[in-house]
């Protein structure tokens, strides 16, 4: 289980993952729906937590996911449909989602990896390309953790993955985005003009309008010329589309921060849990409490 820093644990617990028999489940359902709720004096129970906090704390999808599922009719507690995602749960209620019961609740967790280059941002590939996922310690892999937003197949860097679905919504609204730095290496000597139409702000040839782009000259090496980018939305593989219609060959193209977070000295293929002071500082960027 992760450490102490940047992780927590809840409250709730239930039994261990099953799925619910075929046969039975959707009766469970038709009888759910005319059955008058149960156990509605728990929904300010001592010691429970909202249902909404429990489905997500068991690694499955967001709070808010949470509720549009509750309010679906898709889930139920102890049999029954509940369609009230401030009820309260405790430690013995059974909770399935679909005719899912759910695991015990995880700890968060919040792990950063250099991404390598040639390594999809993914959980499992159909064309059986290298993930991130197997670069996970051994001691996390049996969490069900996620990347958070992408870095396209040749590029590397600051990847961030964890089970915090709400962080995770967050940080991949548009609302909530947050400046990414980048280093960019690109092929020979990079014109002032090009630099300035990074900066006023371009037009991509497929005709999306970006916004100005912090950009400077770090070095020259080897006649090649290393820029340093920041960028505050996420526009699909942006950098790759502004250096191609401005005519400029990317050698290498590495993610160094994001938000609050920094590489560091982390080499590709290293990965890192985040202190609690990360946590808590990433939390706050995206708008929500330090700690969940």
């Amino acid at each position: 289980m992760p450490g102490k820093s940047g992780s927590r644990s809840t409250k709730f617990q239930a039994r261990p993952q099953r799925r619910v028999q075929s046969g039975n489940s959707q009766a469970e359902i038709r009888r759910a729906s005319t059955a008058p709720r149960q156990n509605t004096d728990k929904l300010d129970a001592p010691g429970g937590v909202r249902l909404n906090k429990a489905i997500a704390a068991a690694g499955l999808c967001s709070r808010r996911k949470a509720d549009e599922l509750i309010l679906a009719g898709q889930v139920l507690v102890n049999g029954v449909l509940e369609a009230n995602p401030a009820r309260h749960v405790l430690p013995d209620d059974r909770i399935a989602v679909n005719g899912r019961e759910l695991t015990a609740a995880q700890e968060y967790c919040y792990l950063l990896l250099h991404k390598p280059v040639q390594t999809v941002c993914t959980v499992s590939d159909p064309e059986g390309r290298p993930t991130v996922m197997e670069y996970l310690p051994a001691g996390l892999r049996h969490l069900r953790l996620y990347p958070v937003g992408r870095l396209d197949y040749f590029s590397e860097g600051l990847l961030l993955l964890t089970n915090d679905g709400e962080l995770a919504q967050r940080l991949t609204h548009p609302r909530h985005h947050q400046p990414k730095v980048y280093e960019v290496l690109v092929r020979g000597s990079v014109p002032e003009t090009a630099l300035t139409g990074m900066r006023q702000g371009m037009r991509l040839a497929e005709g999306q309008e970006l916004l100005p782009v912090d950009v400077e000259r770090k070095t020259a090496n080897s006649g090649n010329t290393l820029l340093r980018m920041v960028l505050r939305q996420g526009v699909n593989r942006q950098i790759r589309r502004m250096c191609r219609d401005l005519g400029l060959t990317i050698l290498r193209l590495r993610r160094m921060a994001q938000g609050p977070l920094d590489l560091g000295e982390l080499t590709p293929g290293q990965a890192r849990q985040l202190t609690a002071r990360e946590v808590a500082a990433l939390r706050s960027s995206a708008g929500l409490p330090s700690s969940a």
